[in-house]
């Protein structure tokens, strides 16, 4: 099995930064609502859980400009 690198930081109350190997990512909300996850590589991920067995997710990889 592989080592993964991963951290987590809370920097605001209801803002964490997450760190992995290749990337990094802010994530805000979700104690009562949408969680917003906006990440270095481009992707953006709406979710929130849901009563019972259900979730709900929506993943948008935007394209990187170079300048």
């Amino acid at each position: 099995m592989p080592l993964t690198f991963r951290k987590s930081f809370r920097i605001l109350p209801g803002v964490r930064l997450n760190i992995n190997k290749k990337s990094w990512s802010i994530t805000t909300g979700g104690k009562n609502g949408p969680r917003y996850t906006r990440s270095s590589t481009g992707r953006r991920t709406t979710s929130m859980d849901l009563p019972g067995p259900f979730g709900w997710r929506r993943t948008t990889r935007s394209r990187r400009t170079s300048g």
